[in-house]
């Protein structure tokens, strides 16, 4: 029995009749079997994420009329460099690599964390760590990252420490890249890192999934709001295959199985999102490469 209440109704039968409306989707460059649709992603944090990306992959193709896959990598670059080879329709993707390669894609949906298509960076150490109060008491210390062109857990950091006037590349006595959110938290849960960058994102949905994991850390410093992680389409899409898959995205609160996959993924919704959203990322990339090419 549908329980949604009839304005409700109405909304999702009106969003998922105009994404019918541009069945099948039209693709430029090489089809894949079936004209499969094939949208990128990094890591999942979810322990069942097999289980999930199975569910969440059948439903989008049964609201698209054909079929859909997952194609996971280890980092942003290589789902970017795929994007550009074509090799991918669609890819969930970090606000950095948006704005770098904006000229490679276009912006599709924003998704909605707690009502907002904004998140933050944290900046976490270990929860027995009770004397650091920010990124400059971590000098000389082991500092996790989570992936060079992540926003969250690259950026924002390395421009934090050149706001301080220091250097990057010198501040820390050893850094490393875990390639993963999770794995950060993980790194300075269990004392392999002194401190670490973090979506706040994933560290909040964590602790609703695994508080004693988050609560072996302990947040020093929030950074302002960014546009959140945005889904993106390779620049070669017909406007009327974005829309489409866009306007799946989009009704998928008023639908119950679609709202059921959102509340696992701990997200409130998707927006079409603004590109001016990823201003403040694309002001921190600039400072970030002009002091690369002070230094050389």
């Amino acid at each position: 029995m549908d329980l949604t209440q009839p304005d409700q109704r109405r909304r999702r039968l009106l969003a998922l009749a105009g994404a019918a409306a541009m069945w099948p989707l039209a693709r430029s460059g090489a089809a894949g079997p079936q004209d499969m649709v094939r949208i990128g992603l990094t890591p999942v944090f979810l322990d069942d994420q097999v289980a999930f990306l199975n569910a969440w992959r059948d439903y989008l193709a049964v609201q698209l009329g054909q079929p859909v896959a997952f194609v996971q990598k280890g980092s942003y670059r290589e789902i970017v460099d795929l994007l550009a080879k074509d090799e991918l329709d669609f890819a969930w993707l970090c606000g950095y690599p948006y704005v770098r390669h904006r000229d490679r894609m276009r912006l599709l949906a924003v998704p909605l964390f707690h009502g907002e298509p904004r998140y933050q960076s944290y900046l976490i150490v270990p929860a027995s760590d009770a004397r650091t109060r920010s990124i400059l008491d971590l000098r000389g210390k082991v500092f996790a990252y989570s992936d060079p062109d992540s926003n969250s857990g690259y950026l924002y950091p390395q421009f934090s420490l050149l706001q301080a006037r220091e250097n990057p590349s010198q501040f820390f006595a050893r850094t490393f890249f875990t390639w993963g959110h999770r794995k950060v938290v993980q790194a300075v849960a269990s004392h392999l890192a002194h401190g670490g960058a973090v979506d706040g994102y994933v560290w909040e949905t964590l602790r609703l999934l695994h508080p004693r994991l988050t609560e072996s850390t302990r947040i020093v410093d929030k950074s302002p709001d960014f546009g959140f992680p945005p889904f993106v389409a390779r620049a070669s899409i017909p406007q009327r295959s974005q829309e489409a898959l866009r306007g799946v995205l989009q009704a998928m609160p008023e639908d119950p199985r679609g709202a059921e996959l959102l509340k696992r993924l701990n997200l409130d919704g998707f927006i079409p999102g603004e590109p001016v959203l990823f201003d403040g990322i694309a002001g921190m990339m600039r400072a970030l490469d002009e002091s690369h090419v002070a230094a050389s």
